[in-house]
């Protein structure tokens, strides 16, 4: 295995460019629920993504198949993937995009939380004690800030924290078992495959209106979460974890609510008071202390955003 390097500005630009295709997702995702139901819309997209997948595997001569004792874990991966996406849209019903990412990039406060119960070595320090704090702390002050939302949005933000939980849970499971061991590519196989196995047909069995019509802004919003997110984002993301400090990488992913709330604003015409602006500065402040690099770097397996 080459050795990880810092990153330089190619590394730092296309992190920028990732943050902001992930925080535009949840406007993709609102803007196609025009048409499309959530469970339904969800599906589609590991759907699309899995069929790329898999031909980006077979031209490259990547065995996603191949037994190696790991598909236990990684079916209980997928299910934890098909739980958190479907969580956000569910959760997209609800609430606003806005609030939708801030909710949801508590994630790696979580992470650290999981990673000191059950990974040995991965002790949690005093910056990412005050992480974990100022995050929470957002939280409770952009729920606490109800202006301007429906009367039941708080349904839409605690489905966006039980998507954090996830995502978290889904990131420790890939640290604590043995897909720390094997490809990116296959634990991204697992999690499509899964996803979309479930959350199609389970969108049939509870009667959602499916499809209701096409236009071409929900086919570029669906095309947008399936080819860019799902696929084309992640393949980026694992490109870069193997060439880079994988801590260094991560500081970035305070961009992505900062960007996901802007989005919401300017596109979508989310409210913006200063209590949730306070609130989102705060969650990703957090973010960052949760990531900074410590003196000795460690390498690991990351899950994907």
């Amino acid at each position: 295995m080459n050795a990880r390097t810092p990153p330089g500005a190619t590394a730092f630009a296309l992190m920028i460019l990732l943050c902001a295709t992930w925080g535009f997702q949840q406007v993709a995702i609102k803007i196609a629920g025009q048409s499309v139901s959530p469970l339904m819309q969800s599906g589609l997209r590991s759907a699309i993504a899995l069929l790329l997948l898999i031909l980006w595997a077979r031209w490259r001569g990547l065995a996603l198949a191949q037994a190696d004792g790991t598909l236990c874990a990684g079916l209980l991966a997928g299910s934890l993937f098909a739980l958190e996406f479907a969580f956000i849209y569910l959760g997209l019903s609800y609430t606003t995009a806005s609030r939708m990412i801030v909710a949801l990039y508590t994630a790696p406060c979580f992470t650290v939380l999981g990673l000191h119960c059950f990974v040995p070595g991965e002790e949690m320090r005093r910056r990412h004690l005050l992480g974990v704090v100022l995050a929470f702390s957002g939280i409770v002050l952009g729920f606490a800030d109800a202006s301007g939302s429906r009367p039941d949005a708080w349904i839409g933000d605690l489905l966006g924290l039980l998507a954090a939980l996830g995502w978290a849970a889904t990131t420790v499971l890939i640290r604590a078992s043995g897909l720390a061991r094997i490809s990116a590519t296959k634990v991204l196989f697992y999690q499509l495959a899964v996803s979309a196995a479930c959350l199609l047909p389970l969108s049939l069995l509870i009667g959602e209106t499916g499809i209701t019509h096409l236009s071409a802004p929900v086919l570029l919003a669906l095309a947008y979460q399936g080819v860019i997110v799902a696929f084309a984002s992640y393949l980026v993301w694992f490109w870069l974890l193997t060439r880079y400090l994988t801590t260094r990488l991560s500081v970035f992913s305070f961009l992505t609510p900062l960007f996901g709330v802007s989005f919401g604003v300017l596109l979508l015409g989310d409210r913006l008071t200063t209590s949730f602006a306070a609130a989102a500065a705060c969650v990703s402040a957090g973010i960052v202390l949760v990531n900074l690099p410590a003196r000795r770097q460690t390498v690991c397996q990351e899950d994907s955003p």
